[in-house]
């Protein structure tokens, strides 16, 4: 049980990394934030309204941050035109994937409101979500570079096979560890790799530079879906913006019931019959929690994001320590601890 003093702290630690991290770079958020408007606008009445409809849905807009901040931290300029235009890419990337993945997952919520198949059906979002990815790459040809033409390629692709491997293994009480880190680089740390990678690559930074920043978004990247995937377990429906424990009714194991199956296979058949069942009856999700509890597995897989937070802090070393680098060090506070 938490102390009164150690629950404020946790609660007031991601808030206080989050205002340092989109304080520092408020005008330049500002700027994407118009950008992504005018890039989601169209003349085509259906394509305009669907666009903002995307957009205002809000999201903690963490991708294009980091592309900011680690141009910033290696000695360029965050708010130059290029800048801000590839942020906006990454963040309509990531648009993206989440109105497909709502399709494969059936999902009616996304961040507190309908979904975009819930709202348009399935037609309408499968085709917003392939016209928000060709807009982006048509805006990042605007760089007129090779180099950063081929991290998004690889990096949209590694995120589409990962959504692909994921179909494979629904339902699967037997997924291995090594399985599901495969799955979750491809669906989330890749992506903040190439944001901090881009970053580094416009501000001119030597190779070893971009190498580090690469690494740092990739370790940074998997903190983050792993603290994900543990808020799915601790937090609730208001503050996720869509059902709690829906992961393991959608027949997905993420790293704690994975975990937990290898140490108690005895509890593969419990879970089999809620992911059959599709719904947590009988008190099914308390007896899942309960277990969590027991075992300890909650406090296991947040030292096992904690370790991945550290190793991204430790790829920054190369960096003179500036304003900018120290809010790159400070991001993983929000990351392991938030709790939406």
């Amino acid at each position: 049980m938490k102390t009164f003093a150690a629950k404020i702290k946790s609660e007031l630690l991601p808030k206080i990394a989050a205002r340092k991290m989109f304080g520092l770079i408020a005008d330049e958020m500002a700027m994407v934030e118009e950008e992504f408007a005018r890039q989601a606008s169209s003349n085509i009445q259906v394509i305009d309204y669907l666009g903002e409809y995307v957009r205002s849905s809000g999201g903690k807009r963490v991708r294009p941050a980091l592309l900011i901040l680690s141009n910033y931290a290696c000695g360029g300029n965050g708010s130059t035109e290029g800048s801000i235009r590839l942020a906006t890419v990454m963040e309509m990337l990531h648009t993206a994937t989440l109105v497909h993945d709502d399709i494969i997952d059936n999902a009616d919520m996304r961040r507190g409101r309908e979904s975009v198949n819930q709202k348009f059906g399935n037609q309408m979002a499968v085709l917003m979500g392939d016209w928000l990815y060709m807009s982006a790459f048509e805006t990042s040809l605007k760089e007129r570079s090779l180099e950063i033409l081929d991290i998004l390629t690889h990096l949209t692709r590694k995120m589409t096979e990962g959504e692909l491997i994921q179909l494979t293994v629904i339902g699967n009480t037997d997924i291995t560890e090594d399985a599901y880190f495969d799955i979750l680089r491809r669906k989330t740390a890749y992506l903040f790799s190439g944001c901090c990678e881009i970053g580094a690559i416009l501000a001119g930074a030597e190779k070893e530079v971009q190498a580090a920043l690469r690494d740092y978004g990739m370790n940074l990247g998997i903190a983050f879906q792993l603290a994900d995937d543990l808020l799915d377990f601790t937090s609730d429906e208001k503050s996720l913006g869509k059902a709690a424990g829906a992961d393991l009714l959608e027949g997905k194991l993420t790293l704690p019931l994975i975990v937990l199956c290898r140490q108690y296979p005895e509890f593969k058949h419990e879970l089999k019959e809620i992911i059959a069942n599709g719904t947590y009856q009988n008190g099914a999700r308390a007896k899942v929690m309960q277990k969590l509890e027991e075992t300890r597995m909650i406090e296991h897989i947040r030292s096992v994001a904690l370790s991945y937070s550290d190793a991204a802090r430790k790829n920054l070393e190369v960096l003179r320590k500036t304003k900018y680098s120290l809010v790159l060090e400070e991001i993983p506070n929000f990351v392991i601890l938030r709790n939406s």
